[in-house]
């Protein structure tokens, strides 16, 4: 289904993974504390050079590094582009959410989130931008902050708008149900988030809605799926949820107390594999109602919805588990995890698809436009960044080699 084109190494290992809403442009947030930010070959390069046009189609076009950066005194543990792609938000184990031009890595604005009962700082898991006014940050402590975007906010005067506790573990998960269609503004207000053995809804004007009743199995990634068959008591609409033990569950929308279906993806002796993120397939790709699984084992596997089977499968990686995970505009499927992010296209030709052979290389550049208050060399994690999350979290390690290794499609 998919040929894997581009191999992107990385300065450490990846913690987080944030796809551009408009740009083929990938942004990656890394144990060691660094941004990156890559720029992939478009899909319709210029017409004017018919090399450079050929090259990108075959997946070979040069990776530019728009800029990177040491943003977080610590792990940067999470990622997430505004929506428009104008601003790129990132929340790190330092206590500190950042707000920088996505073009430039410039940094606007800082926000020192609220600390843990005992003062220490809640590691934060998820950063969302919901609205172009909201946005959400979740943490360690099963706390869920609302900021507003338009409040000119300060590390030193940071309140958040509002905070819930949806949850009585870590928010492992968070994804936008669509807005209503009564709604004025054309974004969500309401949002599934996964912690512990349950799934909830929070609502923007009236809080935490529901908790489902308990799974006995920890629910780590989410995606939500429409258009499917409406019939019978089925609304067409599914919010997807991953477990700890390699089971994709079905939700009903509007149907939250308890799941609706299930499909293993990835059994073994032991329980299966978690499934640490999920991906919808974009309709326009015409694959019909599917979705991508990242799994810990380090494999993606593609599973029809309807049919509930998995039905290809590709290997990110043999050690690392996968941590991100999406399509970019171009419909090109990227999958990151350990210390590398992968490009995959759409296989045209399976044929002689083991005689890989190897492309050119490119070197990245040292784009180092790091923030005054970043030290030039690594700190360690703290002892709250070492603790092991279903989620992939990352290993402090340093090293990576800055070069972009390309393979050919036969």
């Amino acid at each position: 289904m998919f040929d894997s084109v581009c191999s992107l190494p990385l300065l450490s290992d990846l913690f987080s993974q944030a796809l551009h809403p408009n740009e083929p442009v990938v942004s990656v947030g890394l144990a060691s504390g660094h941004v990156q930010t890559f720029r992939l070959p478009a899909e319709d390069a210029s017409s004017e050079d018919d090399a450079a046009s050929n090259a990108s189609a075959n997946g070979k076009g040069h990776i530019d590094t728009m800029w990177q950066t040491r943003r977080h005194k610590g792990s940067c543990r999470s990622l997430g582009f505004g929506v428009d792609g104008e601003m790129l938000y990132s929340a790190g184990t330092d206590g500190l959410l950042k707000a920088a031009n996505s073009e430039t890595g410039k940094v606007t604005n800082k926000i020192a989130f609220p600390l843990e009962k005992k003062g220490a700082i809640d590691a934060p898991t998820i950063v969302h931008a919901l609205s172009p006014q909201t946005l959400l940050l979740a943490t360690d402590s099963s706390a869920l902050h609302l900021y507003d975007l338009r409040i000119p906010y300060s590390r030193k005067s940071a309140r958040p708008e509002q905070s819930h506790h949806p949850h009585d573990d870590y928010i492992s998960s968070l994804t936008p149900l669509p807005a209503s269609e009564t709604s004025t503004s054309g974004f969500s207000k309401q949002w599934v988030t996964t912690g512990g053995t349950s799934l909830a809804i929070t609502d923007l004007r009236r809080g935490v809605l529901v908790r489902s009743e308990d799974q006995e199995e920890e629910l780590i990634s989410s995606a939500y799926m429409g258009g499917l068959p409406n019939s019978g008591t089925s609304r067409g609409e599914k919010v997807l949820v991953g477990g700890s033990n390699g089971v994709l569950t079905l939700w009903e929308k509007g149907v939250w107390d308890d799941q609706d279906e299930r499909i293993y993806v990835e059994k073994g002796n032991d329980g299966g594999e978690s499934i640490d993120i999920l991906s919808v397939f974009p309709d326009e790709l015409g694959h019909g109602k599917l979705v991508a699984a990242g799994l810990a084992n380090g494999l993606v596997k593609f599973v029809q919805i309807g049919q509930n089977k998995v039905v290809s499968e590709v290997q990110h990686d043999e050690t690392e588990g996968v941590v991100g995970l999406g399509f970019d505009v171009e419909g090109r499927m990227v999958s990151g995890g350990g210390q590398i992010v992968k490009v995959w296209h759409e296989a045209v030709d399976t044929e002689g698809a083991d005689d890989e052979m190897a492309g050119g290389k490119h070197m990245m550049d040292s784009d180092d436009s790091d923030d005054s208050d970043d030290s030039d060399h690594e700190n360690k994690q703290t002892a709250q960044d070492r603790k092991k999350r279903k989620k992939g979290k990352g290993k402090d390690r340093s090293g990576g080699q800055h070069v972009m290794a390309f393979h050919d499609m036969d």
